[in-house]
């Protein structure tokens, strides 16, 4: 290094004291006074810079954990879930490794494994909602995913919007107002009816914007508004257009499809199959930071869950207006079933007003006030006899 030989040369040739040669080059005199012995020491070798790198490194990682570290990072990218350092850790962790977020960066971007991301929005600035307690709001939606041979599918889920748990995720063909209702309450017979439900406004969950905006025109919803009313569960449905308002179900996709792009399936089991695993490792291993970095799991069972609201009133009043069929039936749903009322063919395109009291149904013609037919439901049954 030149400024080395330099201050050594001024001692030793232009015969400086130490004082002279640090005032003259603005150095201290004990650096002088270093160079200078260092040199009668190792000669020329004086002259170059020494490394500042200490002689041991007592708190570096070993070479063990930055190979793991790496190789975790790669395993998970290829299975298409989340490899940020959070999630690193916790890994780590359940194999009695401990290293710091920070750590796990660092080896990270120095061995090129962190793609530059665009400035973001600071999280400080977003608004966040979250359920107080789990079962207190589940969030539902559905998406598609393209199998092998070209065939477009749907997937159906419901998500815990407090803990993130996902309590169900299923492939059908098609998602039908049928699939909501069924799939509702095979995640409730597990873990117990929520009190409130989030979903757009598709008609498969609501009809509330149908013909307009009017509803069904009958006074009642489908099959899964009825079965949400008769448990006094709450029904919210988010903005038309602003998908943002189920923001942690559309997160869920992305998250998803992250992991069938790297799993394709060539038919509705094998997808079936991929969306068991997806779900259990995102319920159970996966660390969420929205929570806490503790798994779905463990926040889901971590305090009491909310229930549905008893309604106040039990019992079911509607009136319903409708005109009867050339086969002489009228049909209306009652505890979330269908059901079709066999008035006769003679009354035929008569204008009815149907008056329904829990179980209990009857048929008034609009024109003439006559009774044309008294009725007991029986959800069991699609067609309904008159009494008597």
């Amino acid at each position: 290094m030149a400024k080395y030989e330099l201050l050594i040369k001024a001692v030793t040739v232009q015969g400086l004291s130490y004082a002279e040669t640090a005032r003259r080059y603005g150095v201290s005199k004990a650096l002088v006074h270093k160079l200078h012995h260092r040199w009668l020491v190792e000669g020329d070798a004086a002259f170059e810079a020494r490394s500042r790198r200490p002689a041991s490194s007592p708190n570096r990682t070993p070479d063990s954990v930055r190979d793991r570290i790496l190789e975790l990072r790669d395993e998970l990218v290829r299975h298409g879930v989340d490899a940020g350092a959070d999630t690193i850790g916790a890994h780590l962790a359940r194999e009695q490794i401990t290293v710091s977020r920070v750590t796990v960066w660092r080896i990270l971007t120095a061995a090129g494994r962190v793609t530059p991301q665009p400035h973001k929005r600071p999280r400080a600035s977003w608004r966040r909602f979250a359920a107080d307690r789990p079962n207190e709001l589940w969030q539902s939606d559905f998406t598609h995913i393209t199998l092998t041979n070209g065939d477009d599918v749907e997937v159906i889920g419901w998500l815990d919007d407090h803990s993130r748990y996902l309590l169900h995720l299923t492939a059908h063909r098609r998602v039908t107002g049928r699939v909501v209702t069924s799939t509702f309450q095979d995640a409730a017979a597990l873990h117990g009816y929520p009190a409130a439900t989030l979903t757009d406004n598709g008609m498969v969950y609501t009809t509330r914007l149908a013909r307009g905006g009017r509803g069904r025109g009958d006074g009642t919803g489908n099959e899964f508004e009825t079965l949400l009313a008769d448990l006094g569960i709450i029904q919210k449905n988010g903005k038309p257009f602003k998908p943002t308002t189920q923001g942690k179900i559309e997160r869920l996709w992305q998250t998803l499809k992250k992991h069938t792009v790297t799993r394709p399936a060539a038919t509705l089991t094998d997808l079936q199959a991929t969306l068991d695993a997806f779900r259990d490792y995102y319920n159970t291993i996966r660390p969420h930071r929205g929570i806490g970095r503790r798994t779905p799991e463990t926040a889901y069972q971590l305090i009491p869950k909310a229930t549905p609201t008893i309604p106040g009133d039990p019992n079911t009043w509607r009136v319903r207006y409708d005109t009867i069929d050339r086969d002489g039936k009228i049909s209306l749903r009652h505890s979330g079933r269908m059901l079709h009322l066999g008035i006769g063919r003679a009354h035929a395109r008569t204008e009815i007003a149907c008056l329904i009291h829990n179980q209990h149904a009857t048929v008034i013609s609009i024109s003439t006030g006559e009774v044309l037919g008294e009725y007991t439901l029986d959800p069991t049954h699609s067609y309904q006899r008159k009494n008597g």
